[in-house]
Order: structure tokens, then sequence, then C-alpha cells
């Protein structure tokens, strides 16, 4: 271990100059998917609120291709972390009167972390079936609680009085939606390329190592239990963020955000744009909202049955996901070519 890193010091290539130099590094049309995003409200100030809710989404499902895309840990219970994120946030507000959203934010984040380090402790002991039953558990026991403790989180009637102040008291929360864009926008771009950065390290290394061959890692000497541990937390960290964002953008909460609807969606968000692919969460999330958003608009009786049939479709013909589909048609391109 010592050796390997006086040899890294001594080429002297940085971690970031590893990230630039590997096969996932960074591709100058990368930066054309954020450009589009930042001129969206400009181009079409109407749509911010539904833009607000696809970035959150897209966090959201960004959270869950930590541990499914890279760790290989499927779990039906991740809204616990989204809603526990979403109530911090809420809470520290309505009921503490503290109003200022990054610190909320903040505190979310820390909230779900925290969740999901003691919970994660458990379950990550388990595997396969037994792990998906055992989240499943744990996201209905929280919803149940939330349920029960009516008098502070406000049980179905929902959580309202979350007031806040200016955005870095400069920004009012207007109407229309801009202000919450543009900060959930800045929030979904830190996090996405501090996992981007992430993804070429050997931490993330060592996370696909344990999903593709789980006895080959330990018996190389890595502690499996605790480098998944690790990726839990940062999993639920991202995902109390995205519920506090949820939490901050709308001012009001129901017990809804711990729903099992809600992680199914997010499951499906992700298997849509193409697991273990970051930009995949975020394809997934942005036709996933639109689609639903179009459907619900143009029939809103038979809408999920449009988008269970866009599913099916995906996932029959392009079994990777939409990223996986691109792919595919660019190496056929390239075929073609040579």
């Amino acid at each position: 271990m010592e050796s390997s890193e006086r040899g890294a010091n001594a080429s002297g290539v940085s971690a970031a100059e590893r990230f630039l130099k590997d096969r996932d590094g960074l591709r100058p049309i990368e930066i054309l998917p954020w450009l589009a995003a930042i001129a969206l409200p400009i181009a079409f100030p109407d749509y911010a609120l539904l833009g607000t809710h696809v970035l959150i989404m897209m966090l959201f499902a960004l959270s869950l291709d930590v541990i499914v895309g890279y760790a290989g840990i499927v779990t039906l219970g991740h809204a616990a972390y989204f809603g526990v994120g979403a109530y911090t946030a809420g809470l520290v507000s309505a009921r503490l009167g503290w109003s200022e959203p990054i610190s909320g934010l903040l505190a979310a984040g820390i909230a779900a972390g925290a969740f999901g380090l003691v919970t994660g402790s458990v379950l990550l002991r388990y595997q396969h079936l037994a792990l998906i039953m055992l989240t499943l558990v744990l996201s209905t026991m929280v919803f149940e609680l939330a349920n029960a403790w009516a008098g502070l989180t406000g049980g179905w009637d929902g959580l309202m009085g979350i007031q806040l102040a200016p955005l870095l008291g400069l920004f009012e929360w207007d109407l229309r939606g801009l202000t919450s864009y543009g900060y959930a926008l800045t929030v979904l771009m830190a996090s996405f390329w501090w996992l981007r950065f992430l993804s070429a390290s050997p931490f993330m290394q060592g996370l696909r190592g344990i999903r593709e061959n789980r006895a080959r890692m330990r018996a190389i000497g890595t502690p499996i239990i605790f480098h998944l541990l690790i990726a839990f937390t940062i999993s639920a960290t991202l995902a109390g963020i995205a519920g506090a964002l949820f939490a901050q953008a709308n001012a009001f909460i129901t017990i809804e955000v711990l729903g099992f609807e809600r992680s199914a969606a997010v499951l499906t968000i992700l298997i849509l744009g193409g697991v273990g692919r970051l930009y995949g969460a975020l394809a997934g999330a942005l036709v996933f909202i639109v689609a639903a958003d179009w459907l619900a608009k143009t029939n809103p009786t038979y809408w999920e049955f449009g988008v269970g049939l866009l599913l099916v479709l995906v996932v029959l013909l392009y079994p990777n996901g939409l990223l996986g589909a691109i792919e595919r048609v660019r190496a056929q391109c390239r075929r073609r070519s040579a």
C-alpha cells in the first residue's frame, strides 16, 4: 500500500489528473446538458416549477445509483431517507422557526446520512431477497411512524408552516419557481460533479468489484461491509438533501414522501435511464417526469398505463436503459464508418 502511494506521488499524478485521463474522464460534450439546464428558465420561465421537480428527482435518482449501479444493492425503501431529509428541513422551519434554507439543507443531509449509517449497519449484513424485503419493511415502518406521530409531522394532513428566508439574503422565493430552480440546479451540479470525480476513484472501483465478485474482493482483504456502509451513507445523505429540496421548494410535506410509490418511481427512473451511469439518472428523471406530466394532461385517467408502457418498451428493446441505447447506436455508427 505504502509503495503504491509512493509510486503515485513520485510520478506526480494527482487524483484530478487520473480522473481526466481515466476512460470515464471528462468529455467536452458533458457541458452541454448543464448549459441547457441553465438556459431553460431563461427561455421557458413558465416551466421553472416543473424543472425544479425534475432536478430534485435527478438528485434522488443519483443517490440511488450510488448503491444500485455501483454497489449492486437493490432497495425498495430508499424513500425513507428522502422523507427523513424532507421532514428534517420542514421541521426545523415549521417547529423551530429556523428559516435559513442552506443550513436547513445541511441539517437534512446530516440527519438522513446518520439514519443511513445506523440502518445500513444492519441491512447490509443481508443480501438479495432478504435485503430487498428488509428495505421495504424499513420504509413501511418509517411511514407508519410519521403517520402515528401526527402531532409532529402533520400526518395525512401534511406539515404546514414552512417559512424560508431569502436565499443568501438576496433572492426571494417567487411564485414562478425561478429561485427554487436555480437553488436546486446548483445543489444538483455540486453533487453530480462530486460523484463524477469520485467515480474514477479507488473507492468506486472497489464498489464495482464488490458488485461483480464479492468473494474475490473478500479474498484480497477488502472490508466489504465497511465499504458498502460508506456508500450507503453517501447515498442516504444525497437522498436526504433531495428530500430537503423538495420540502423547501413546495413549503409543504405529506407522508407521501415516505411512501413505497416514491421508492418505486425512483427505481423506475434509474432503470429507464441506465443503471450504473451517472447521466442515466439524469436522463431517466427527465424522460419520466416530462412523459408523466404530458400523459397526465393528455389523459388524466390512464396516464400511468402510458408510463408503464414506455418503461416496458425501453426494458425490452434496450435493457441497459436510454443511455445504453445511445451507446449502442454510437457503436453501430463507428462500425459502419470503419
